[in-house]
């Protein structure tokens, strides 16, 4: 399916583990079905939220065949393939390209974070050797590097590269490359907290961590705001907030999974060096749940 004209809410995804921390396959196919039968516009695999960089690549593989051959069609399947290796994020998007991906989510280096034109080349080479669309990913808080605007100016301009997951949170940032905007190169949310000040410079919508637990507010918040009821998009952004914000107050994925855990969904513990949250964590999250509505 084609990512390059896509809109609305793509959800991070989290891995399913049982108890001993093999991948729960059953759980993640149900958890697939469950996003489309909430309209959730496309559906990431692999990313930060699915605790990839703890799984192998063989674990990836199957995670990924078990979303493809799940969601049979009916959604966009993003892989996240990045790596600090430049090689192995290479070797990593072949296969997830051979696997039947519908596009790639391709990470800065972190750690050996690279100059410039490493940066930039870390890039192109993946995208020379795909033949499905790419999306850059910007996450300095977590790599340690951010894409300078005139590597995105650059990459905006290659021909298999359609967009950027902008997870700086800095505004100013996300406003020096809105200008590579266009029909070719697209712009995504990657903070759940500012979906709609993207969107108001030109953004397709988010790739969310909220979507996790409320899929059907997150799609109907982006539809919204782009088919003009912004009030109404603004009213939901609101209402939200404040769980959007606890879904952040530990290390992402441990508040999410262990709010989807809280609502029953029994997605499972986490891998080393992700554990529990503390208890008084625990409690403040269960308070924003009953909030929203979503735990008694």
């Amino acid at each position: 399916m084609d990512i390059r004209n896509l809109k609305g809410s793509i959800v991070a995804l989290i891995t399913p583990f049982h108890a001993d921390g093999s991948v729960n396959f059953e759980k993640l196919r149900e958890l697939t079905e469950w996003h489309i039968e909430n309209r959730t516009d496309a559906i990431l695999a692999l990313g930060t939220t699915g605790e990839s960089s703890t799984m192998t690549h063989e674990e990836d593989d199957a995670a990924l065949r078990c979303v493809i051959e799940a969601a049979a069609g009916r959604v966009p399947i993003i892989a996240g393939t990045g790596s600090n290796s430049t090689r192995t994020m290479l070797e990593k998007s072949l296969r997830a390209e051979k696997l039947g991906a519908d596009g790639l989510l391709l990470i800065t280096p972190y750690y050996n974070k690279g100059n410039p034109e490493g940066i930039y080349r870390h890039f192109a080479s993946v995208a020379d050797a795909v033949q499905i669309p790419c999306l850059l990913y910007n996450v300095p808080g977590r790599t340690g590097c951010s894409i300078s605007v005139e590597n995105v100016e650059r990459l905006s301009r290659h021909p298999n590269i359609c967009g950027i997951k902008e997870a700086s949170g800095d505004m100013s940032y996300a406003m020096k490359i809105a200008h590579c905007i266009g029909p070719d190169f697209a712009l995504w949310s990657g903070n759940d907290d500012i979906i709609l000040p993207l969107l108001s410079i030109g953004g397709s919508g988010v790739i969310s961590v909220w979507a996790n637990i409320m899929p059907r507010a997150c799609h109907d918040m982006v539809t919204d705001y782009l088919e003009g009821r912004r009030e109404q998009a603004a009213a939901t952004a609101v209402k939200y907030l404040n769980l959007m914000n606890g879904l952040f107050m530990e290390v992402n994925p441990i508040p999410v999974k262990t709010a989807m855990n809280q609502m029953g969904m029994d997605v499972g513990p986490f891998r080393l060096p992700l554990c529990g949250m503390t208890p008084a964590h625990q409690a403040r999250l269960q308070a924003l749940l009953e909030e929203a509505g979503l735990v008694k």
